[in-house]
């Protein structure tokens, strides 16, 4: 059977969502890739290839002439896939730290990349990982949407990836993604998860949630002392997690504890 000549699911008026077969207690169901065409371009951007799945990246590759792919961070499950990828397609690769991503040129904060018909502005939100990036359609729709990675995910909440992230800039980020949710509401397209219809609404849901773990933490401490170690923060404030998780939330904790401490 021939593959589709525009694959995956529209998710907006330029994006089409492709997730990836690799679901997992960090990836949800799957990564989201997309594919990215103002209607009647004849060229397409792909934002996180993803695993390295052949069928996958094959079903990327079909969606037309591949002219630029964008990275949203170095995690592998968003960027495994990307030699393979360049390989089917030769298309450039960038993203905010060209080292761990196969790309050719870094992206920079602020800036428009202009591709497959589309004004993409490139939003730096480091946190989740420093070199983590967001990518704004200004046009997309009524009120634009933004592609998030995992700064914010279409299902819970995300994790700083300490020691490479870090909370003090996370909550910067946040700030400047609420921001875009003016005048109406930005629909937020995630690196895993469903689509989400209103950007304001989850940076709130998710500084709220920042601030109630940080209280939980300093209620930890006093409970075991200002000099507690990561593991035993971690067993008072994140005691209902699975241990599938454990590391992450760990590292969350760290990154809480830096940032009560100063540190970052």
């Amino acid at each position: 059977m021939d593959e589709p000549a525009a694959p995956g699911e529209q998710a907006t008026p330029f994006t089409r969502l492709l997730l990836a077969p690799n679901a997992g207690p960090m990836t949800l169901g799957g990564t989201n890739s997309y594919v990215l065409r103002a209607p009647g371009a004849s060229s397409v951007v792909i934002v996180d290839p993803g695993p390295d799945d052949h069928g996958h990246l094959s079903r990327l590759a079909s969606a037309g002439r591949v002219e630029l792919v964008l990275v949203t961070h170095h995690h592998a499950d968003h960027v495994e896939g990307l030699d393979a990828f360049h390989r089917m397609t030769d298309a450039p690769v960038r993203a905010i730290d060209p080292v761990h991503c196969f790309a050719a040129e870094p992206l920079t904060d602020s800036e428009l990349v202009v591709a497959a018909g589309l004004e993409i502005h490139v939003l730096a939100t480091p946190g989740h990982t420093a070199d983590s990036a967001c990518f704004v359609l200004a046009g997309d729709g009524d009120f634009g949407s933004v592609l998030t990675g995992d700064t914010i995910l279409g299902a819970g909440t995300t994790i700083i990836a300490d020691p490479d992230g870090s909370l003090g800039p996370y909550l910067h980020s946040l700030g400047r993604l609420r921001a875009l949710g003016a005048p109406g509401p930005t629909t937020v397209l995630p690196g895993h998860g469903p689509v989400l219809p209103d950007l304001t609404a989850v940076c709130d849901a998710y500084l709220t949630h920042r601030a109630e773990r940080l209280e939980q933490v300093r209620g930890a401490l006093r409970q075991l002392g200002d000099d507690a170690s990561t593991e035993a923060v971690t067993d008072v404030v994140y005691f209902d997690t699975d241990a599938s998780v454990r590391s992450a939330a760990e590292a969350s904790v760290r990154a809480q504890l830096r940032y009560l401490r100063g540190i970052a």
